[in-house]
């Protein structure tokens, strides 16, 4: 089974504030073990389904390799990176990694990991909605992370 975890915290715990709006706001390290077989890239969002609005996108990344085996802290917020990465818009407008910063109470933040069975051949700067639905009937598996940030 495909896993998500972080060396920053465990699933259900808390997100350091570094990660976070009032801290650094840089990205979550992250390693991927137990890639399925027959994976030729990986994607990940990050998602706050506890958002006033509704569902808020955090990060959009993908056209990772399949065995790169997680990201550092701190990937840089520019379009392409090292390997043929790229990452799409949040919603904040931007391109990459936006930190988690709940306006009223602590929210729950879910990493999702997807393995698929595709190429990397998108074109940077996808939204999610974009994104899941070039990742459509591609799916070979899931892992997910979820941690905890309140300000």
């Amino acid at each position: 089974m495909m896993t998500l975890t972080s060396p920053a915290f465990i699933n259900g715990g808390e997100i350091p504030a570094k990660y976070g709006c009032r801290g650094e706001d840089i990205s979550i390290p992250l390693a991927f073990r137990n890639v399925p077989e027959g994976t030729k890239s990986l994607a990940l969002i990050m998602e706050d389904p506890d958002a006033p609005g509704g569902l808020f996108v955090h990060w959009v990344i993908y056209d990772m390799p399949a065995d790169l085996g997680g990201l550092p802290e701190g990937v840089p917020p520019v379009s392409e990176l090292d390997l043929g990465i790229r990452q799409g818009v949040n919603d904040f407008g931007k391109i990459g990694y936006g930190g988690p910063c709940p306006p009223d109470r602590p929210h729950r933040y879910f990493l999702r990991l997807f393995a698929l069975d595709i190429e990397p051949a998108a074109e940077a700067g996808l939204s999610r909605a974009q994104l899941l639905r070039r990742m459509e009937g591609h799916v070979l598996a899931e892992a997910d992370l979820m941690g905890i940030y309140a300000r």
